[in-house]
Parts: structure tokens; sequence; C-alpha cells
């Protein structure tokens, strides 16, 4: 369980068969930022791979509370849904040379990145 109350296991950092997702809740939450990634169908694969090595390198960083990694079933977007303890740590994490020693190689497979700070205005769960 984490400070927030919540429980949860990252998928790449998860060594069970156990399934976890991340809680999102709308109060007490932390730094949420979703990037959508376009990319052609044929480099969908590879740019999760540097997507998934950059999470790995991410989870190891001041702040982590979770990163999930989701690609469409057309192969032409990824989202990456992350959720860190504060906007300074997260800037932090992003301008490390780890982080961004892959920058122009993740370029080439993509066509388009827009990432974006949310915060959740609502939670509708199962039996509500």
């Amino acid at each position: 369980m984490d400070r927030f109350g919540r429980s949860y296991c990252p998928q790449f950092r998860h060594q069970s068969s156990e399934v976890s997702m991340t809680h999102i809740r709308a109060d007490n939450q932390p730094v949420t930022q979703i990037t959508i990634v376009d990319s052609e169908p044929d480099k969908q694969s590879e740019a999760l791979s540097v997507m998934a090595e950059r999470a790995r390198f991410m989870a190891r960083q001041p702040g982590f509370i979770s990163i999930s990694l989701h690609r469409s079933l057309d192969g032409r977007r990824i989202v990456n849904y992350v959720q860190w303890q504060n906007r300074d740590l997260l800037r932090s994490a992003h301008q490390a040379p780890e982080f961004r020693r892959e920058w122009g190689h993740f370029d080439q497979l993509t066509d388009e990145i827009d990432p974006n700070l949310y915060e959740v205005t609502e939670v509708i769960e199962s039996g509500q």
C-alpha cells in the first residue's frame, strides 16, 4: 500500500501472475501525466519496447508511483499513464540523461508525442 492508501504493483516490476491496476482517485491525488504517442503499426512494438525500457528507469526515480503502457488495437497509438508524487520530481526524472539517451531513436519510431498533466475529477466504480 502506498502513501495515498492505494494498493498497486506496476506491471513492469510485478513478478507474480497476479494482475494489478493503478487505483485512480479524485481525492488526495498525485500528479498524473497522460502521453498519447502516434506511430505507424509496423513501429508500435519497437516504440513500446523503448517506452518499457524508459519506464523501468523511471520506476527507480524519486517520487515514482506507477506507469501503465497501453497500445491501441489498430497499432497506431500508445498511451502512457504516469503517476508521480509531485511535478518537480517528475520533471527531474524526465530531464535525467539516462532517460533522454534514446530520444532521437524514439522520435524515429513515432509521428507525434503529446504529453499533458491531468487531474482526476470523477471516479465511478462498479456497484456505485
